[in-house]
Order: structure tokens, then C-alpha cells, then sequence
């Protein structure tokens, strides 16, 4: 087998082993259409890896001989020196520079010469489940891979920080101060869990801090999937080693017992009762394992106010009852309830425990303790001792308010009018608030966090109030931004609707579905989305006379969903629907836009982008006159509108569009907001496009960087992240970087089933395989390409019948290239001018590189027709124009001509574009024969 055939089938066999078994079997009859020796090669190694899922796995040499080192290699790391060890691997410091982007993590590594098929596989599932998560208290997963010499890795957040019981010891912080920095630590396990993940192994160790007092949860090593079968939890854990941390395991671990969430209940509730007791809830009279294990199993803990008591005495403390005193009552009660002995009689949850250690901290009842009447009492007359503060009386404020608005909407229909005001203001309040930006955006949240606390005790037994006001605080923290948690107080929210009277369930269950839609869209989601959704189209449009607004926002929430999957037909009827319910009043104006905007989308999804344009600046139009356009919707026209410009060939002006929708996101949302990101990386593209490198350079890694720590490394928008990586590699003329960023995309762009996302990869890295001279597996990439737009996009159809035509002529097939190059010209039209131009450039390449110099003329010609037209085109292609007339002159025999136009061209793209390594290469590769002669 020859190198190029080999690294056509390596490439092809990693991508597939990254599908599920339908997608994969799709592709590989794909393949077999195109190259069927090559399917069937892959076929067979296929098979070898379900006879053995460890095949892959193995290492083919002896690891010990090869231990890491300082300065080594390991994919594109390179190792600093070690951070720390553990059973089963190491972590190193690593500096990643391979012009992607630079950053130091954590390089966790197997231990070298480990060769048990259990313990890979494990290291294996840790990546797994750490693609999962997305959280800022966890240490988020930024790379997975095999080096070169099969040494896995994982590539972490380097987090610098101690641990939390360390931290909190020599800041010798407060008791509250020590509950609010556990509560961190509860949010992030709450993470895990609502992703079906329990940890395991929580310990302070694994629990760092950061100097700014920001935790983060490390070492998934030995998490346990909930939604596992039990062949798989036993294949991970049957490795004959102890796997936790005897000290903070649960009786259950010891046991060989099920394991739950309420697991880590009980080991947070060991390292809380360490974190502010000082010591351990057990003290066996030896310190051997087995009299732990005892412990464990059947004493019971020493009641925290009691050892706080015994260690002050012990360490010599003036004051030994001071800490006693502050544990005493609500934090034992907290303490021991965690640390039941039976899962059942612990919380239920983390944030169970969570919640009452904010009551607690709050001065409010806890659930661990008997609510006698006196008890209650004492706890409201010392929460009402101290003077309302500023931050309090916000807090009625605004609460005062949205119990006035749930109580506007059991009115008639002028007071729900009257409610749905009140309604307006509120959001309005929290959307435009500049507290998104830094740590303002701690105080909203803050501030939506109490608002929740509050209805849970104060609305416990008015169910339609709470669920209003779960729903508007969702819709709050969607204006944050914060999609996940608008998803968990939606849920919330459903497990209330069922137990409302009359019409609420139905009412209500629209504008949550619509919410739903909303945050799944905005986490690429879409496919949940519609399941989500349909059940309750029936429902919107019975309510469509009484709710006309909600069932509007719903159905463009569906809408949305279904253009995202391709769905333009679906789409565009359920844009009409809404903009018809949206009516044509003033005071519907900015919903008007919206709705206009949606089905400006559809048109440029269709190629139709003049019409798109105008049909976007009418929307935008619509919206200025409501009221402005510097809000969320008017940060995504100027955005949609600077994609429909570039599309059409106008980079100028959709640069300018970009710009403007930048500069409103962040002076009304702040930097680190995900609609800045939004906005931040289409401007990168285009300045990739427009030669601007560095400054693409510092948006898109940003962005890049913000979009991992908020979804993780295998979600579709980090996919689209990648794509803009690997266009600006490609720009650098740094293919190996290039292929792989592409390469990355495609992969996850394939598991998220987005059809219509990833077709532009695949012609993508076709052009980068083609440039590496990996021409069949460039030509199995363009086909795939050509197959999948031919019917949704003649721009991206024409690229990759040029890619093709140009594989057809360098493989000698000059009458296959003639007849692609035909197709492409019949089939464009002069609806896309940067696609035409792209191939009428093509066309007259590939003319004199058969030495057809009349037919070159002619495209030429057509081409500065193109030019002189529209001025953006001209910025665009005027140098590969003059490239290519010089290699004209150059055959023609008019050397002087074309050495002097050729040494005008180059000069002039050095001075123009002096980042793009590759427009030099291309056109210095045109006028080749004149640098020849």
C-alpha cells in the first residue's frame, strides 16, 4: 500500500470509529460507491474493532521505555514539567503552540507502562464524560487524543489553586465564607449530575481554588455514567485495584453497593464536615484502613460542633466553644443528614444540600431539622432584626413586581394586559442592564437566585405563581445568557403546570415550550428542540386567538429549529404563521422585524442573498422604528445582515454590518456574553477572507476559547469554531494545521447529524487534502461535498465540481475536467457573484494550463467585467486576475509583459496582504512560467 492510500484509509478509519453505527454504515456505503476496494478495507478493520474494542487501545510498544520527558512531543503539546501523579496516570504541565492558538493545561497521561485494558478504558470514559460537561467550576476538557507513539491524553484547564480545605485554612476564613465557597463545589456536582454523572471521587484534593476564590473540580478518572449498562460499568470498574479514596468514600462504595447521585451527597458531606470542622467525621481508635472501613460502614460520625470543640481544645484555642457554637443546630443537622448511612435518609439531592445550606446562610428554616412553630419563629424574628439593605430592598422590589404581574394574569383581559407590561419591564430591565458584563453579572444572577429561594418557600402553596415566576426568571436568565440554567428552571416549571386549574397548564405550557426552544436552539440543540416542541404545536394554535404573542414566539421557536435542520419549507410556513398572529400594529413593530428576519434567512439559505439583503434591511427598518435596534434582536439583524453582504460579495459593507453589531453587543451585554461571541466570530471570518489575519487571529481564538468553556469540545458550535480555525490555517498556508482544525470540525459536525453545517467543511478540507497531495481522498471529500449541496446550494455545488475538475486534470483526465467545468457553468447562474467569480478564475486556469489561451482570454475578460461591477469583487480577485494575464503574456511570448506584471502582482499582494502566505503562493503558482523564464 502506497503512503498516499495509507493515509487516505488512517484519516477515513478515524472518522468513522468516531460514528454511531447507522451514520457510520452510511458513510462507508458512501465510500464504497466512490472507491469500493477502499470500503471494503475499511469494512474489514471495522470488524476487527467490534471483535475487540481494545484493539485500538493497546499500545503497540513497551511505554516504559519511552516515559515522558521535559520538552517532549505529545500530540501538539509539549511538556513543561510534571504536576502530580495518581493510580492511574500523570498530569503534566504543557504548552500547546502549533499555531491554532497557545495556552498551557494539564496533560493528564497514562501512566507509562501501563498496559491494563481496564484501566485504558477508563481513561478512555473519563474523556467521554467530560465531553459531557460545560461548567465554570469544572475543569473543562479542551483536547482529546493518541499521540504519534500511542500514548493517549487528555488536555485540561490548568487550574492553579489549592486545595479547598488548604485555601480556607491559611485565608482562615469564616464559617459563611467557607459555606459559600462549598456551595461553588455543590453547583459544579449538580452539573455532573443533571448530565447523568456522578463523580466518585470528590476529596479536597480534587476540589482546587483558585487566588480569586473561584473553585474548580477536577479528576473524573472514575466517574460513573448513570445511563450506562451494567456490562460497561463493570468492564471499567473490574480493574482488581481500589479505584476512591477510602476516606471520603460512602458505605456503599465499600459495599460494592449501587451507586447514585446521593453517593457524592455523602463525600460532600465529608469534605464539608472537614472544610469547617478541621478534621474527619470518624475517629477510629487505630488508623488502619480496615478500622476506617469499619467506621464507616457502622459509627456513627462525631457531631461537628462536638469535634470543632475537642480540635480547638486540642490545638490550644482560647475560645474552644466559638466554632462549636456557630455549628451547632442547623449545620449539624446539615451535616449528619448528609452523612446518613443509607442513601435514602441523606438529601436527594446536591442541591438539595445546597438549598439548605442557603437557608441557613439566608437566616431561613432547613429542611434538616424538625420545623416545630417556635423554631420558625425564632428564625424569622432574626432574619427581620437586621435593616433592610440596599441589595434587599432591590430584591422586594423587584419581587414586589413580578407578584404583582402573576397576580394581573388571573384577571381579565384588560388586566392581563395590564400584567403583560408589567411583564415587558421587568425583562426589559434585566436585558439591558449592563451587570451581564464582569462581575455586574454576579449581581443579576445573584439577585434571580434569591428570586428563585424565595418562591420555593414563600409561593410553596401557590403553584400557578410559582410557575410564572420560574418562567420569567428563566426568561431572565436567557437574556444573560445563562441557557442551561433557563433549561433547569424550565423543567422545574413542567413538574408544576400538570397540577394547575383551568386553562394555565395549556397557557403557560406554551410560553415554556417556546423558552425551551429558545435555550435548546441557542445550546445547538436542535433536533431535542423539535421533539420537544411538536407535542405542544396542537396546543399553540388553539390558544392562537386567546395568546397571539406566545403562540407567535412559539412558533418561530420551532421555526428556528427546523431551518436548523434543513427544514426551510416547515420553516418558512411556521415564519407566515407567526408573522400573520404578529398582526400590524406599532406596538408589534420589533416582532414584525423578528419574524421578517427569520424568513430573510430563508432566502439567503437559498442563494437568494440580494433578496435577502433587501428584505433584512427592511426588517431592521421595522425595528428602529419601535423603539432602536441596540437590543438582542438588533445585535442578530446587523449580524445576519453582514453574512447576507459578505455572501454577496460585499465584504466592505459586511464588515461594517459586523462591526456595528458588535460594538451594540458589547456596550449592552459585555464581552464574555455568548452574543458577543456570535458576533465576534463571522467578523474573524471575513477578515481571514480580507487578508486581516492577526486581528482574526485574536477574535476567532477568543472565541474559540469562550464557546469551550461554556459548552465543552464536542458541541456543534465549537465545531463551527474549529471550521474558522482551519480557514485561517489555510490562509497562513499552514496546511497540517489546517487539516486538522477541519478535520475536528467535520468529525463532530457528522455526530450532530447538521447536514446543511457541514457540507462547506467537506469542500474545505477536499481543497486542503488536494494542496497536501492527498488527491483521493480530497476527491471522496469533494463528491461527498458535491452530493449533499447539489440540491441546497449551487455555490458550494460549483466549488466542488472545481475541485473536482482540477483532481480530473491532475490525474491526466482532461475530458472529465472539461465536462465538471460545463456542469459548474450551466448550473451557477449569476446569483452569487463571489462563487462566480471563484470559477470563472478556475476556468481560466485551468484554459492555460491546457494551453487554451483564447478560451483564458475570454474569462479574463469576464472576469474584470465581474471586477469593474461591483468594487468588492474587484478587492477580491484583481490580483489572481493579473497573476493569470501575466502567465498569459508569459506564453504568448510576451516575457517582458508578464515578468513585470508578475513582479507588479506579487509586490502589490506583499504590501496589501502581507499576513497571507497562501494568496502569495497561489499567485505566484499562476505565473509560474514567467518566474520560469
Amino acid at each position: 500500500m502506497d503512503t498516499e492510500r495509507w493515509s487516505t484509509l488512517s484519516l477515513l478509519l478515524d472518522e468513522l470509529l468516531e460514528m454511531e453505527p447507522p451514520a457510520r454504515d452510511r458513510r462507508l456505503s458512501e465510500i464504497s460507491l466512490a472507491d469500493a476496494s477502499l470500503g471494503e478495507e475499511l469494512r474489514r478493520l471495522i470488524s476487527l474493532e467490534d471483535e475487540r474494542p481494545d484493539f485500538l487501545a493497546e499500545s503497540v510498544v513497551n511505554a516504559s521505555l519511552f516515559a515522558p520527558q521535559p520538552g517532549q512531543s505529545i500530540g501538539p503539546y509539549k511538556l513543561e514539567r510534571p504536576l502530580g501523579e495518581g493510580g492511574m496516570g500523570q498530569v503534566w504541565l504543557a504548552l500547546r503552540a502549533d499555531g491554532l492558538y497557545h495556552r498551557r493545561v494539564a496533560l493528564k497521561l497514562l501512566r507509562p507502562g501501563l498496559g491494563d485494558a481496564g484501566l485504558r478504558q477508563r481513561f478512555t470514559r473519563e474523556r467521554q464524560i467530560l465531553a459531557r460537561l460545560g461548567h465554570a467550576h469544572i475543569a473543562r476538557l479542551l483536547d482529546a487524543g493518541v499521540s504519534s507513539d500511542g500514548q493517549p491524553y487528555l488536555a485540561l484547564d490548568y487550574v492553579q489553586g489549592e486545595p479547598i480545605t488548604q485555601y480556607a485554612q491559611q485565608l482562615k476564613l469564616s464559617v459563611p465564607a467557607r459555606l459559600k465557597l462549598f456551595l461553588q463545589v455543590c453547583a459544579a456536582v449538580s452539573h455532573a449530575h443533571a448530565n447523568l454523572v456522578v463523580h466518585r471521587d470528590l476529596k479536597p484534593s480534587n476540589i482546587l481554588v483558585t487566588s480569586a476564590g473561584e473553585v474548580c473540580l477536577l479528576d473524573f478518572g472514575i466517574a460513573k455514567l448513570l445511563d450506562e449498562s451494567p456490562g460497561e460499568a463493570t468492564e471499567i470498574t473490574g480493574t482488581g485495584t481500589r479505584a476512591f479514596t477510602l476516606y471520603y468514600a460512602a458505605p456503599e462504595q465499600l459495599r460494592h453497593g449501587v451507586i447514585t447521585t446521593m453517593t457524592d451527597v455523602y463525600s460532600l458531606g465529608v469534605v464539608l464536615y472537614e472544610l469547617l470542622v478541621g478534621r474527619k467525621p470518624y475517629d477510629p481508635a487505630r488508623t488502619t484502613d480496615a478500622a476506617w472501613e469499619e467506621a464507616i460502614l457502622g459509627a456513627d460520625p462525631v457531631r461537628p460542633s462536638q469535634a470543632a470543640y475537642r480540635h480547638a481544645r486540642e490545638a490550644g484555642d482560647p475560645h474552644p466553644r466559638r466554632l462549636s457554637h456557630e455549628l451547632a443546630g442547623d449545620l449539624d443537622n446539615i451535616l449528619l443528614k448528609a452523612l446518613a448511612k443509607a442513601p435514602e435518609d441523606r438529601y436527594v439531592s446536591v442541591e438539595a444540600l445546597a438549598q439548605d445550606l442557603r437557608r441557613h446562610l439566608d437566616g431561613e428554616p432547613v429542611l434538616a431539622r424538625p420545623q416545630s412553630l417556635g423554631y420558625r419563629a425564632a428564625k424569622f424574628a432574626r432574619r427581620n432584626s437586621v435593616a433592610l439593605g440596599v441589595g434587599a430592598a432591590i430584591m422586594a422590589l423587584v419581587v414586589a413586581a413580578l407578584g404583582f404581574m402573576a397576580w394581573q394574569t388571573k384577571r381579565a383581559l384588560q388586566e392581563a394586559e395590564r400584567a403583560q407590561a408589567m411583564q415587558d419591564f421587568v425583562i426589559a430591565l434585566f436585558e439591558n442592564t449592563e451587570q451581564a458584563n464582569g462581575d455586574g453579572g454576579l449581581d443579576a444572577r445573584t439577585l434571580l437566585d434569591a428570586g428563585v429561594r424565595r418562591a420555593d418557600t414563600e409561593l410553596r402553596g401557590q403553584p400557578q405563581a410559582r410557575a410564572e415566576l420560574l418562567g420569567l426568571i428563566a426568561r431572565l436568565r436567557q437574556g444573560l445568557g445563562d441557557d442551561r440554567q433557563a433549561l433547569e428552571l424550565l423543567d422545574r416549571q413542567s413538574g408544576l403546570l400538570g397540577a394547575l386549574p383551568g386553562d394555565a397548564p395549556a397557557r403557560l405550557g406554551v410560553e415554556s415550550a417556546a423558552l425551551r426552544g429558545r435555550s435548546l436552539r441557542a445550546l445547538g440543540q436542535p433536533e431535542v428542540c423539535v421533539r420537544a416542541l411538536l407535542p405542544w404545536l396542537p396546543v399553540a394554535q388553539q390558544q392562537s386567538a386567546a395568546q397571539p404573542r406566545a403562540a407567535a414566539e412559539f412558533l418561530s421557536q420551532l421555526g428556528r429549529c427546523h431551518r436548523r435542520l434543513g427544514g426551510r419549507e416547515v420553516a418558512r410556513d411556521l415564519f407566515g404563521r407567526a408573522l400573520a398572529l404578529r398582526g400590524a400594529g406599532d406596538a408589534s413593530k420589533a416582532l414584525q422585524a423578528e419574524s421578517r428576519a427569520d424568513l430573510a434567512g430563508l432566502l439567503a439559505d437559498e442563494g437568494r442573498y440580494e433578496e435577502a439583503v433587501t428584505a433584512m434591511r427592511d426588517a431592521l427598518a421595522l425595528l428602529r422604528e419601535s423603539g432602536g435596534d441596540r437590543n438582542a434582536l438588533g445585535v442578530e439583524v446587523w449580524r445576519e445582515l453582514g453574512t447576507f453582504q459578505r455572501a454577496l460579495g460585499d465584504p466592505v459593507e459586511g464588515e461594517s454590518s459586523y462591526r456595528q453589531a458588535l460594538q451594540i453587543a458589547l456596550d449592552r451585554f459585555g464581552l464574555n456574553h455568548p452574543l458577543t461571541t456570535a458576533v465576534q466570530r463571522p467578523l474573524g471570518e471575513l477578515l481571514v477572507e480580507a487578508g486581516k489575519l492577526e486581528e482574526a487571529s485574536r477574535l476567532l481564538g477568543a472565541a474559540h476559547e469562550r464557546l469551550l468553556a461554556r459548552f465543552g469540545p464536542e458541541h456543534p458550535e465549537v465545531a463551527e469554531s474549529w471550521h474558522e480555525l482551519g480557514r485561517l490555517a489555510w490562509e497562513r498556508a499552514e496546511l497540517a494545521q489546517a487539516d486538522e482544525a477541519l478535520q475536528r470540525s467535520l468529525q463532530l459536525r457528522r455526530r450532530g447529524n447538521e447536514l446543511d453545517r457541514h457540507v462547506a467543511v467537506l469542500c474545505e478540507l477536499a481543497r486542503v487534502r488536494m494542496a497536501r497531495g492527498l488527491d483521493d481522498n480530497a476527491a471522496l471529500l469533494a463528491n461527498e461535498c458535491l452530493q449533499l449541496s447539489r440540491s441546497q446550494d449551487r455555490a458550494l455545488a460549483t466549488r466542488a465540481r472545481g475541485l473536482l475538475a482540477e483532481l480530473a486534470w491532475r490525474r491526466g483526465d482532461a475530458d472529465s475536467s472539461r465536462r465538471l467545468l460545463e456542469e459548474a457553468s450551466a448550473r451557477l447562474g449569476d446569483t452569487d457573484s463571489l462563487a462566480q467569480a471563484e470559477h470563472t478564475l478556475l476556468v481560466a486556469r485551468l484554459a492555460l494550463q491546457r494551453g487554451e489561451r483564447t478560451e483564458a482570454e475570454a474569462q479574463l475578460a469576464s472576469l474584470r467585467t465581474q471586477a469593474r461591477a461591483r468594487d468588492a469583487v474587484a478587492e477580491a480577485w484583481t490580483l489572481h486576475l493579473d497573476a493569470l494575464q501575466a502567465e498569459l503574456h508569459c506564453r504568448a511570448g510576451r516575457l517582458g509583459d508578464g515578468k513585470d506584471l508578475r513582479a507588479a502582482t506579487l509586490a502589490r499582494a506583499a504590501e496589501r496582504h502581507p499576513e497571507r502566505r497562501r494568496l502569495h503562493d497561489e499567485l505566484a503558482g499562476e505565473a509560474a512560467s514567467c518566474g520560469r523564464a
